[in-house]
């Protein structure tokens, strides 16, 4: 751990932050497409046909490759709609279904898909962000689960070292100094007396950062398995940011907008959308969420993650 991190700072904002961080390009992601973005031409949901676009279709095959001529023949049917087809071929076809889908689930339980999602990831810099007021047992066990189920580092923020927090991360960064980093400052949060609020203490760890995928996670939240592996991939594919739940209920794949409280985000795409004036809570996660441009998306799931204690609790401990 260097000096800086060792040293109290009064406030965040007097924490300095290098300017090389800014302006470091993303080495191993691919751009977001065009038509994700707003204003360009296409939005990437369309449904009056064309190309596939968007996260998971790089593979996608043009409009009509390799489709037969007649798509009835390949089930055993001629077209007219009085022919019923050879019965042995469709018993055929159906089996044929049957064992694809029996392949594609044992390909998951084998674990092939997460082990391809490892190869899609590697080399991509993923950094973890931490904001702790207190509650040291939370932030003890969030991080150690970091530590055991990713290769991420951890930026973690220390607001005011309340019951011993700052002490505790002191501990950990000393025994995982390569993967741990920590910033004390004597100020504290609002819901605690002080001015420090949740949406400048998180731009401030963003500006901290240096990797290409930005992880913003709360302490009152545990890994217990590769939880991050399936966020950083989506955004490999493409995604602007990936979290394990929508703000709103909804089906996986793309959604309006993330929680905060588990979001992958590419970290240059979040520097200028961040809103810094924000307060820890639903609100918060619509105005990100939608000052990102690109798509949003939840893995298939659920991913190995669990709540510690009530619903949002750091909710009242950064700013409520």
């Amino acid at each position: 751990m260097s000096e800086a991190a060792r040293q109290v700072w009064p406030t965040v904002r007097s924490i300095p932050v290098s300017s090389v961080t800014d302006s470091k390009p993303p080495a191993h992601l691919r751009p977001i497409p065009p038509e994700q973005v707003a204003g360009s031409t296409g939005t990437g949901r369309d449904t009056t046909g064309g190309s596939a676009t968007g996260v998971g279709t790089g593979r996608a095959r043009p409009r009509g490759a390799g489709a037969h001529g007649n798509p009835a023949a390949a089930l055993g049917f001629s077209g007219d709609p009085g022919q019923h087809g050879d019965p042995e071929y469709t018993m055929l076809h159906a089996q044929r279904v049957w064992d694809g889908t029996l392949a594609t689930n044992r390909m998951d339980d084998l674990g092939v898909n997460t082990e391809r999602q490892r190869v899609e990831t590697k080399g991509v810099t993923v950094a973890v962000g931490l904001l702790v007021a207190g509650r040291p047992e939370d932030a003890l066990t969030c991080v150690q689960s970091v530590i055991d189920h990713t290769h991420a580092r951890i930026l973690a923020l220390d607001l005011g070292n309340i019951d011993g927090a700052g002490e505790v991360l002191d501990e950990l960064a000393g025994r995982y100094p390569e993967r741990i980093a920590v910033w004390h400052v004597a100020e504290t949060t609002r819901a605690d007396g002080g001015t420090a609020g949740w949406g400048e203490c998180r731009t401030k760890l963003l500006r901290l950062d240096e990797s290409e995928v930005h992880v913003l996670m709360e302490t009152s939240l545990v890994l217990t398995g590769e939880a991050l592996t399936p966020l950083v991939a989506a955004i490999v594919e493409g995604a602007v940011a990936a979290g394990w739940q929508a703000a709103e209920s909804g089906e996986p794949g793309r959604v309006e907008a993330l929680r905060c409280d588990l979001m992958a985000v590419r970290r240059a795409a979040a520097l200028g959308a961040f809103p810094e004036d924000a307060e820890r809570g639903p609100d918060a996660d619509l105005k990100f969420s939608h000052a990102l441009e690109g798509e949003l998306v939840v893995p298939e799931g659920p991913l190995p993650v669990r709540r510690i204690g009530s619903e949002r609790r750091d909710e009242q401990a950064i700013g409520g």
